[in-house]
């Protein structure tokens, strides 16, 4: 009996959960069947809109401005070298680093005394070069006067020997006496041929003296010049710079003793990439004489220098890429050999073209642009400039054209084609910030004032602005905090 009891217990409890079971089941299927048959409420949603910036595209013609760095190089450079070895025992006052000398104006004297010695000698050389040939022309005229004498005396000693042969032959005269006229005839012949090998000899002794004082000359103007060389000019003007000598030291042949560098001969050498090189180039090949500006920012004040391509590197250089520009400048104050500058050079001119942000540029090339309807069309673009924070673009082939179309000045992810969007207050751009300012105190005014004052290597136009900016009640914070960072306050 408890067996059966339990067993019709348990069959009770299965029966029950089955039909609870079964219940939530009908209940489940009903509400889904009530949740997908109620039709939706076509008026209770609205279409998203987004409010974007947009700039309107206005093609113009638009010279593009190449931005690259280079460095200021002097054109006109000069390593002044010891021509002679020995010590310094004169130097100028103006022979230091920055000192500005003149054209032909003297620097420093090495030590003359051994190059003074050898221009006396080459005097006294050529002193005694120039006694042997008066002596040697005075034997040449003496050796003349004796083969005329012997010439004279051997013509007497002929007509005497002619005379006792035409005594023989009237039988007057003797054979001896013949001989003996004879000999003598022959004797002052050779005496007359002795005569001209002394003269032979005695103009052999000129061209010797001769060229025994040419010789001597040479040495005396080579002893000149040496002697000239212990004394160093400037060969133009100019500022030293690397200035390596003192006085008292001791300097060998071609040692370098200072540079001299044209201040008023600058230029700024700038590497391009070769498509940007191939856009400074002209039709038929040559470099465009392009303008250019270098720019040193110091102290929130810019030194600026223009000036004009004239030429490229004529090889590239191992291990490097792009082309070599040299640009000519003009006026450059402030600016010194081997600053590090801005360059920007203006390319030809681009007509039809669009300026807008970068931000409108998509990394699919196309920017997106408002219909009629306010709604967002891709547009597909060339992009032709990169100009900063802007792009210089054009409408490419088959393409819509851009032109007059508001365009959204900043993509993000949620928009796309299609998207109705609303454009913010006809597409203004946002105003630069103002500039902040500062109120000084007096000891920080003054300070600042006397730091200002006192940088000698500052160039005035710089120094007189900042005494102007720091002598108004409110003053940038750029100014101030560049000043301070310099002073190391």
């Amino acid at each position: 009996m408890l067996f059966l009891r339990r067993s019709l217990t348990g069959l009770l409890l299965m029966s029950l959960t089955l039909a609870l079971l079964a219940y939530a089941a009908f209940m489940l299927n009903g509400a889904v069947q009530e949740r997908l048959a109620r039709t939706p409420d076509a008026g209770a949603r609205q279409e998203r809109m987004f409010a974007v910036n947009t700039v309107l595209a206005e093609p113009q013609a638009i010279a593009p401005v190449l931005t690259v760095y280079g460095e200021i190089r002097s054109r006109r450079s000069l390593e002044l070298r010891a021509k002679a070895s020995g010590s310094i025992i004169e130097l100028a006052e103006v022979v230091e680093d920055g000192g500005q000398v003149t054209e032909g104006q003297f620097l420093a004297r090495i030590d003359p005394a051994d190059a003074q010695s050898a221009l006396d000698r080459a005097r006294s050389d050529l002193m005694d070069a120039r006694a042997e040939g008066r002596d040697a022309a005075r034997a040449l005229d003496l050796a003349r006067d004796e083969l005329s004498a012997a010439r004279d005396q051997a013509e007497l000693q002929e007509r005497a020997y002619q005379r006792q042969r035409d005594l023989e032959q009237r039988g007057v005269g003797t054979t001896a006496a013949v001989e003996a006229a004879e000999l003598t005839a022959a004797a002052a012949r050779g005496v007359v041929l002795t005569r001209r090998q002394a003269l032979a000899s005695a103009e052999a002794r000129v061209d010797q003296a001769a060229t025994r004082e040419a010789r001597a000359e040479i040495a005396l103007a080579e002893a000149e010049r040496r002697l000239a060389d212990t004394t160093i000019t400037a060969e133009f003007s100019g500022a030293l710079s690397d200035v390596t000598v003192v006085e008292g030291g001791v300097v060998s042949v071609n040692e370098r003793l200072a540079t001299l560098i044209d201040p008023g001969a600058l230029e700024v050498a700038f590497r391009v990439s070769t498509p940007q090189f191939a856009r400074l180039l002209e039709e038929d090949g040559s470099l465009r004489r392009a303008p250019v500006t270098a720019s040193l920012e110091a102290f929130g004040v810019d030194l600026t220098a223009s000036g004009t391509v004239t030429r490229a590197s004529a090889a590239v250089g191992e291990g490097q890429t792009g082309r070599l520009v040299f640009a000519q400048l003009s006026r450059a104050q402030g600016l010194k050999p081997g600053d590090f500058v801005t360059v920007k050079v203006a390319e030809p001119v681009l007509d039809g073209v669009v300026r807008l942000p970068a931000t409108a540029l998509g990394a699919d090339g196309a920017v997106l642009a408002l219909d009629d309807d306010n709604r967002l069309e891709p547009l597909a673009v060339t992009l032709l400039r990169r100009q900063g924070d802007d792009v210089l673009i054009r409408s490419s082939g088959g393409a819509p054209l851009l032109d007059g179309r508001q365009v959204v000045m900043q993509r993000s992810p949620l928009l796309g084609p299609g998207i109705k969007v609303r454009p913010l207050s006809g597409g203004a751009e946002a105003q630069p910030e103002p500039q902040a300012m500062l109120e000084l105190s007096a000891e920080r005014r003054a300070r600042l004032v006397a730091y200002v004052e006192g940088s000698r290597d500052m160039p005035a136009a710089m120094r007189d602005r900042l005494l102007d900016q720091l002598a108004q009640v409110r003053v940038p914070a750029s100014v101030v905090e560049r000043l301070e960072n310099r002073m190391g306050g």
